[in-house]
């Protein structure tokens, strides 16, 4: 049983997680294919918000199939991610920003959703008594995927003269590998029966409208997908910033780089760390408030001193370092949080309408704080980067929500009666 665990949970679930979570290596080669297809950045950029976009929304809609058959789910994340990341190759190639938008976004995005939930349920089986540490080992993969690639892409890159298509042939191809072995390998333990539903088209949309009432009509599963969402928002709207800030406190270009694989670590840390950390408290809950906690402790102290203004270096750093891991122990804890309210047997159709929140939080984070740097103040057109204050305004907008989270986990997610049962 204990090889059987890391055999047919954790290992298939660290090759799945670490494939897919190289969507968020987006700003490495973003720059690359806006050039080479002769298009403005920002235009480009719409292919990531539509990947996570696509990723939220598969998952809610395809939450039911990973539930009846993870076989199928993690081949069609295998199929869907190896050939949007090809596509999006020979899209660049072509210099065709609709088709970069249909493989790297749609495509792609739909592999993404199916990918991230296939191995999640599988490991809370295995690992029964450590869910938030298996579930954090695996999305700490997903945080770390950026860490790990990042190095890798911009060789390729620099093999190929800026040109990305050929380092997404190259990467597709390795990770059709890794994503097929982890298909493979992904197993339930033999001794976990469940029924489902069998039927077509017309059954698959009424379990899934019959999944959305559950799950919308629930006060505590509201609570949850609002502070999910507020974590996600905010996260995406520093971290979309990192660079622009680094820079804004006087840090050479070579440091900001170094600041940002530190905070992509910081972000894995924050997944397997705040998780394995909930695995101690009777209300798994309580780890959602310490991160939100700390966030506005933080974001209120940069706020006081000004501290992107008046170059604050520590404080800074220390800021986003705590925004990268509360955002990434965000997710590692919302599939155990559900499982301690719903229970085990419908989880994966649960996390998949909770995971909708991930698709509207793709299209309104960096959107946020995109449009609060145009309103308070005019871009550099030497550096590309907006005054210091501008990046100062932004926290007053995340540190508001950051509090308005903070109110909803007192108030609308109570302790877990199935969890106290347990107890």
């Amino acid at each position: 049983m204990s090889k059987n665990k890391w055999v047919c949970a954790a290992i298939p679930a660290l090759l799945l997680h670490c494939s897919i979570g190289t969507v968020y290596c987006w700003g490495t080669f973003s720059k690359e294919i806006a050039e080479y297809i002769g298009k403005e950045n920002s235009a480009v950029q719409w292919a990531f918000s539509l990947a996570i976009f696509f990723l939220g929304m598969s998952a809610a809609f395809l939450g039911d199939v990973v539930e009846k058959d993870i076989k199928k789910s993690s081949l069609i994340a295998t199929i869907c991610f190896t050939t949007g990341m090809l596509g999006t190759g020979a899209a660049i190639l072509l210099k065709s920003l609709p088709l970069i938008f249909l493989c790297y976004g749609c495509i792609m995005g739909i592999g993404l959703g199916t990918g991230y939930l296939s191995p999640v349920k599988t490991l809370m089986l295995w690992f029964k008594d450590r869910k938030g540490l298996a579930t954090g080992l695996a999305v700490a993969g997903f945080g770390l995927a950026k860490a790990i690639a990042t190095p890798v892409m911009q060789f390729f890159l620099n093999k190929f003269d800026n040109n990305p298509a050929y380092m997404f042939f190259i990467m597709g191809g390795i990770y059709c590998v890794m994503m097929f072995i982890g298909h493979l390998l992904l197993k339930k333990p033999a001794d976990w029966v469940e029924a489902h539903e069998e039927g077509g088209i017309k059954e698959f949309f009424a379990t899934l409208g019959k999944n959305f009432k559950f799950s919308f009509s629930n006060k505590t599963f509201i609570g949850i997908w609002l502070m999910f969402y507020i974590n996600i928002h905010c996260g995406l709207a520093l971290i979309s910033q990192e660079k622009a800030i680094f820079t804004a406190v006087g840090l050479t270009a070579g440091v900001a780089a170094t600041l940002g694989s530190v905070t992509a670590i910081a972000n894995a840390a924050g997944r397997l760390g705040f998780s394995a950390w909930a695995d101690t408290f009777k209300d798994r809950n309580t780890i959602y408030k310490l991160i939100f906690i700390l966030s506005i402790a933080l974001t209120g102290a940069t706020i006081f001193t000004h501290g992107i203004e008046n170059k604050i270096v520590v404080l800074c750093v220390a800021l986003l370092i705590m925004v990268n891991a509360g955002y990434g122990g965000g997710f590692s804890n919302v599939p155990t949080l559900l499982s301690d309210h719903f229970g085990m047997k419908s989880i994966s159709a649960v996390h998949g309408m909770c995971l909708s929140a991930w698709a509207i939080a793709g299209l309104t984070g960096n959107q946020m704080a995109t449009k609060i740097l145009e309103m308070t103040g005019e871009k550099d057109p030497t550096t590309g980067f907006y005054p210091a204050a501008c990046y100062q305004n932004v926290l007053y907008a995340t540190g508001a929500l950051y509090v308005i989270a903070l109110i909803v986990c007192f108030v609308l997610v109570k302790p877990s009666k199935k969890k106290e049962a347990e107890a």
